[in-house]
């Protein structure tokens, strides 16, 4: 007889209380829907495979505002072929607007901390002033208006106005530079743009109205400008103020009825291999997938306060702003997460105003740990339910911290997804444990596997992430002359009748879910393939790094490994801790050839790293598109990078 010896699994960090569960959105809806909750495998084979009832399920438990239809699902020859509630009607804007009019809709922050908060009511005749001048503006269904703006209530203000119209919205941040912003919104020709004249970032003001003339200047068709602080001197363009379109008499917002598959956003990829593909999502597809999210998956509730540190070019925005359809609150904040007083300002605020659902980046958290910041300390968090993380994959060590140094009885979720989906395809949820450094479950509806080049599916082995049945929230089609074909190559033309997403994943015998980072970044030193997200959980967490970047060089038919750390000094004995570490925490296959120093890492305008860009640069070749790049002069080290002396 012989005895399998199965690898050793992650320690169980939390366990939601019985109470919990048993006040869980999911498991209402598990009743609301006649299904038993677990196991939650079962489930989620369930809201697989019968597709048009268990997203007419949501659509019901979640109580969406509008008709439905008859029809919840119609097949397609192929995944992007299907049809979503075809016979449907509803408006994206009446969805946010609902609930308690003394309520809470919105709290507004900036470095200065909290600056206001408006009722519903008071967010309802925003939307409504605001609507009856893009109206008088001429913007009708199906028309696009686009925003540079920043994370604040009059923004919000225009993307729901904009919606109640019927018509489509996209918007990018101010820090972005001209050329980054007309790569963008100039694809899709809005109607009317809505812009900040000035904004501040690290308590520096920083003036807008060149870079929104020189915009203006290169898209065609634009019928008028709209400006936050101030008032344009721009010719050329009708131009007015944000108060200037709100100076009338409405009161009550109308909300223009659309179909479930007409176009509600237009949403950006980074851009850095070519132009940004511009994708066009639809309103019904966003509507049920977020609220599936934040309810089924967040357990948002009724008068939680839900926040998340994004700009307003970054997907997790509308997904911010979709949190007012659960009838909770959500935090706009815009400026810097850190100011020269403190690391914690964002969780000042969040005991401030109570936040529930505290959402950022694992390299937030990184920069907390390094400085030993211990919330517990000084913070009471006892609003806090829930704290979320993605835009990069959470280290193992990220979990210990949190756990002891946050708040032991919190809900952690690391969640993945993109902006091609608007989502999310595996997920937290308040009824699974949270296990050390693993994502807890695939996300309902969504039927997600890790397929090996054979396109099977394969357990404890790195592997693509994949969905293999068509969901609500897939693309309507990508911007432009081709955008249908381009969309379809994207994302099918590995495995035609699958969407495979890009990632690099695992799924374990426990169901749950480890992401290793983006497959086209993959390492492959020896033939073995390494996702970069493996290295940077060791290096990152170094104190003397403070920030890096890892690529693969051609070498004699292989592939060597290239670390490039940003830290006050290089030394050998720094190169042969980073070695070490790598060697027992990850495996020596991870093991870097050659380390360098350099001043400074490319970084997307959503904060992601840029390991094409940097590795085009090393190899000497011209990078595509440093417009999408936040730091573009950063290149210069890596162009050099041959010439530097390693260790």
């Amino acid at each position: 007889m012989t005895t399998s010896i199965l690898p050793e699994r992650s320690p169980i960090l939390w366990e939601p209380s019985e109470k919990r569960i048993e006040q869980s959105h999911l498991k209402a809806f598990s009743d609301f829907a006649n299904q038993p909750l677990f196991p939650y495998e079962r489930l989620h084979r369930w809201s697989v495979s019968h597709l048009g009832e268990f997203w007419s399920n949501v659509w019901d438990y979640a109580g969406i505002i509008g008709h439905k239809g008859e029809r919840a699902y119609v097949p397609g020859d192929s995944m992007p072929d299907a049809t979503w509630f075809p016979e449907a009607s509803l408006n994206f804007a009446e969805n946010l607007l609902r609930g308690s009019l003394d309520r809470i809709a919105a709290y507004e922050a900036d470095e200065s901390g909290v600056r206001r908060e408006v009722t519903l009511r008071e967010l309802k005749q925003l939307v409504a002033k605001a609507q009856k001048g893009l109206q008088k503006l001429g913007v009708q269904k199906g028309d696009c208006v686009a925003g540079i703006t920043t994370n604040d209530i009059q923004g919000l203000a225009a993307l729901i106005a904009t919606t109640s119209l019927g018509a489509v919205w996209t918007s990018c941040s101010p820090d972005f530079g001209a050329k980054g912003i007309v790569d963008r919104i100039g694809q899709v020709k809005p109607k009317v743009l809505i812009a900040t004249l000035s904004y501040q970032y690290k308590q520096k003001q920083f003036d807008m109205e060149e870079k929104i003339k020189e915009t203006t200047d290169q898209i065609d068709d634009l019928s008028a400008l709209i400006t936050f602080n101030g008032r344009a001197r721009f010719s050329g363009k009708e131009t007015l103020t944000w108060e200037e379109l709100c100076d009338n008499e409405a009161e009550e917002p109308i909300f223009k009825p659309t179909a479930f598959d007409d176009p509600l956003y237009i949403l950006y990829t980074s851009g850095t291999t070519g132009l940004p593909k511009a994708i066009v999502h639809s309103v019904g597809g966003t509507l049920l997938q977020h609220v599936k999210e934040h309810q089924l998956h967040c357990d948002v509730k009724q008068n939680d306060v839900l926040f998340w540190y994004t700009n307003t070019a970054w997907m997790m925005y509308p997904w911010l702003v979709s949190g007012l359809a659960s009838e909770a609150a959500i935090l706009l904040y815009d400026g810097s997460p850190v100011t020269p007083n403190t690391l914690t300002h964002l969780w000042d605020i969040a005991d401030e105003v109570g936040v529930t659902h505290f959402g950022t980046s694992p390299k937030y958290l990184e920069t907390l740990m390094k400085a030993n910041v211990e919330l517990k300390n000084s913070h009471s968090l006892k609003t806090l339910k829930s704290l979320l993380s993605c835009g990069a994959p959470l280290a193992p060590e990220q979990y210990d911290w949190i756990y002891e140094t946050i708040k032991e009885d919190l809900l952690l979720a690391s969640i993945s997804g993109g902006t091609e989906i608007i989502g999310c395809f595996v997920m937290g949820s308040p009824v699974h444990p949270v296990k050390r450094g693993e994502i807890a479950c695939k996300a309902l509806g969504l039927a997600v596997d890790v397929l090996d080049e054979r396109g099977a599916s394969v357990y404890e082995k790195k592997a693509d992430l994949v969905c293999t049945q068509s969901f609500p929230s897939m693309p309507l089609t990508f911007v432009g002359e081709g955008g249908e074909e381009r969309y379809r190559k994207s994302y099918f033309s590995k495995r035609p009748g699958i969407w495979t997403h890009g990632d690099l994943a695992e799924q374990t015998i426990d169901q749950t879910l480890i992401i290793y980072g983006r497959a086209d970044t993959t390492l492959n030193p020896g033939g073995v393939r390494i996702g970069t997200a493996e290295i940077y959980r060791v290096v990152d967490h170094i104190s003397d790094i403070q920030d890096s970047v890892v690529f693969g060089l051609p070498k004699d038919h292989d592939e060597e490994i290239i670390l490039c750390i940003v830290t006050d000094h290089l030394t050998e004995d720094l190169a042969k801790n980073i070695r070490r570490q790598i060697r027992e925490k990850a495996s020596p296959r991870h093991v870097p050839k050659r380390i360098y120093q350099v001043e400074d890492i490319p970084h997307t305008n959503n904060g992601k790293k840029v390991e094409g860009a940097a590795k085009t640069a090393a190899q000497g070749e011209k990078v595509q598109n440093e417009a999408s790049l936040r730091n573009p002069s950063s290149l210069r080290y890596f162009s050099q990078l041959q010439e530097k002396e390693h260790f």
